[in-house]
């Protein structure tokens, strides 16, 4: 059989993944440490001017693995661009942000079903509910975050939640959604130990960036009753930077900054943070 494109590409993929999951083992067995940012828009316009500098300096810093949230179909080329260029490194999710659920939020679930009939995505995300900025479509928002996760639940996938002054809202969505096959990440988790617990009961991990090191935070005050086998480290680059670049650009070489944040709260090494969350990564995007 002449090998098509479409194989020719599969075999090519396969390779990588093979490589990478290589010198992911001689990483572990000789402490290499390896940071995982699960949340990163490398995508972003904000780093137009020095992208290919930005994902280096990440990696000087020892972030390796750079899982991409989806927002809406605008952005869908530029992530493929992206894995494109860095096939060892950027994992894509595949979702429709909250915010961006508007009049025609169907017509964007369509895509993103489109695009899982396509090809291989390792989360779906980033989804949920947002009222911070307007409350007009919360009933569509709330039905699209329910799709999704049914979504992510058929095609055996961890969900990446967005939720901003909407506890209650999401909560209640994914207490509606519970089972076995439910799990994933809070991303930029900002609540309080209750609600900490409670994802953790839905069978979430918690995302923690850059707010952990904010003065005002909070969430640093009661981490430690939190085990750290509930824990994966994120940026959100290019939002929240963590201190002492709290208001700038944030970018995902910061993943070290939240991992010496994290070893100053759980008294541990910043390589045993690293371990610990990585394989705690592993567990939700399953590479």
């Amino acid at each position: 059989m002449v090998p098509n494109e479409t194989t020719n590409s599969n075999c090519v993929k396969n390779d990588l993944l093979l490589s990478y999951s290589i010198f992911i083992t001689f990483a572990m067995k000789y402490n290499i440490m390896i940071l995982t940012d699960t949340h990163t828009h490398l995508y972003s316009s904000q780093y137009q001017d020095d992208r290919n500098e930005m994902i280096q300096r990440a990696m000087d810093a020892g972030v390796t693995r750079f899982f991409v949230p989806a927002i809406d179909s605008s952005y869908t080329q530029r992530m493929y661009d992206l894995e494109t260029q860095f096939p060892e490194n950027v994992f894509l999710m595949m979702g429709l942000h909250p915010t961006y659920v508007k009049e025609n939020y169907l017509e964007e679930l369509a895509h993103v079903e489109a695009e899982f009939a396509k090809r291989k995505f390792y989360a779906v995300g980033e989804i949920g509910i947002d009222l911070f900025w307007d409350k007009t479509f919360l009933k569509e928002q709330q039905h699209a975050f329910q799709h999704q996760i049914q979504l992510a639940k058929k095609n055996k996938l961890g969900i990446n939640i967005h939720c901003r002054d909407a506890f209650d809202e999401t909560f209640e969505v994914l207490e509606s959604e519970k089972a076995s096959d439910l799990f994933g990440i809070f991303h930029c988790f900002t609540g309080d130990l209750a609600q900490a617990e409670r994802a953790i009961s839905l069978g979430l991990k918690l995302g923690i960036g850059g707010v952990a090191t904010f003065k005002n935070g909070k969430i640093d005050q009661f981490l430690h009753e939190i085990d750290l086998q509930h824990i994966v480290l994120e940026t959100d680059s290019p939002y929240l930077a963590p201190a002492p670049h709290r208001g700038k650009r944030n970018e995902s070489s910061y993943t070290l900054l939240v991992a010496q944040k994290l070893a100053e709260i759980y008294n541990v090494s910043v390589a045993e943070i690293a371990q610990i969350t990585t394989e705690n990564s592993k567990a939700i995007f399953g590479i």
